[in-house]
């Protein structure tokens, strides 16, 4: 049985998650304009200690990246008996979990930030959240695609076009909308039918008659 979990990247302790949501709250306190001394103290801790744990302050930041990136989970699956509802659930799952995670104060916060220090430059906050937010995200969804598509459910060629395509879909202008100052309804019951509606709208164009009535369009 090849059972898929989604398990955190890397095992961090509760002392560690806890410096790590520290900065996420000065990230939405402050924007990027805090210190290693600040985050220190906001986390009762010294800096030796930060210094120790993450390196430094780009260390750091790229740990609280993909902390909040790795909220975001594909579920739990068995690759070898995947069917039409397993399927339809993980992908529903991911994106209910996705929406929830980038409306939440703290990703806005983060993402804000991001973008205003965006450079073609490597070594910028914008990099660390393409590499270990979006970039990540989609490699942690892709197996439950190809997974799919094994199965007979999906039908696509290029997997990364498939998980863009399904990333829209399930996006659309919210994240914008969000990092603008505008404020969607993003309640629990709102973000469960954008998810059912998209995947939805995804299994029209990729799924095959295995994956249930109706749910591919004529080429």
């Amino acid at each position: 049985m090849d059972h898929v979990s989604q398990e955190q990247p890397d095992a961090l302790t509760p002392r560690q998650e806890a410096v790590l949501d520290a900065v996420l709250e000065l990230m939405t306190e402050e924007g990027g304009n805090f210190s290693m001394t600040a985050v220190a103290r906001r986390a009762n801790c010294s800096k030796e200690t930060l210094y120790k744990w993450f390196g430094d302050r780009e260390g750091m930041l790229t740990e609280t990246v993909r902390w909040q990136a790795s909220r975001v989970r594909a579920g739990n699956y068995d690759r070898q008996r995947l069917d039409a509802n397993a399927l339809r659930e993980s992908l529903e799952s991911f994106a209910a979990n996705w929406l929830s995670v980038i409306s939440s104060r703290t990703s806005i916060a983060l993402n804000r930030v991001a973008v205003g220090q965006a450079s073609p430059k490597e070594k910028n906050l914008g990099q660390i959240v393409l590499a270990n937010g979006r970039f990540a995200i989609g490699e942690r969804i892709k197996p439950l695609l190809e997974a799919g598509r094994a199965a007979g459910l999906l039908e696509f060629d290029d997997t990364e076009e498939a998980f863009r395509t399904f990333f829209g879909l399930v996006g659309r202008d919210v994240q914008i909308r969000l990092l603008l100052g505008d404020r969607p309804d993003m309640s629990k019951r709102v973000i469960a039918a954008d998810a059912v509606r998209a995947t939805a709208q995804f299994l029209t164009l990729f799924g095959t008659a295995r994956t249930g009535p109706g749910t591919r369009l004529t080429q």
